[in-house]
């Protein structure tokens, strides 16, 4: 079975402070809001995400992917952060692929972001570079760089006129 998706994947990350990580998602990374909307307790339940409701924000990227911050009304305490991302079961992470790494990871430590790989980009293999951070609850997100993103991405080439 294929899921036909007929948008941008959409991603849920569940915050604790609502306006901490908006404000992140938008005035850090560039999202743009689209729209808030408050679940009630008989809902949330319903769609089983929380005993006491939740609010919802989307923000979209310029490419129109979306993540939603997904707020209940009493929220997680936090947990601490393993050393290695890795060392974490269910560990997930957003990946932002740029065109100037150098340039997003200086951008971001200008914002007081701090990466887990250092200052500098990371080669992987040869020809992709990285650098992790986490955003301001500690979820961890990944800049990558590809020297020859048509290799990597061939179906978003556009096609050359004749």
């Amino acid at each position: 079975m294929t899921l036909n998706m007929i948008v941008p994947l959409e991603v849920g990350i569940a915050v604790r402070d609502l306006p901490r990580m908006r404000r992140f998602y938008e005035q850090v990374l560039g999202f743009t809001f689209v729209s808030e909307v408050a679940v009630p307790a008989a809902n949330a339940v319903q769609a089983a995400m929380h005993a006491g409701g939740y609010t919802a924000v989307r923000l979209q990227t310029n490419h129109g992917e979306r993540i939603k911050l997904l707020a209940p009304v009493q929220a997680p305490a936090a947990e601490p952060a393993p050393q290695y991302i890795l060392d974490k079961a269910n560990a997930t992470y957003l990946t932002f692929i740029v065109d100037d790494i150098q340039a997003a990871v200086d951008r971001l430590i200008a914002a007081g972001v701090a990466f887990l790989t250092g200052p500098q980009r990371i080669e992987v293999r040869p020809g992709t570079y990285l650098a992790f951070c986490r955003d301001p609850e500690g979820n961890v997100l990944e800049i990558v760089q590809y020297a020859d993103i048509a290799t990597y991405r061939p179906d978003l080439q556009q096609p050359r006129n004749a």
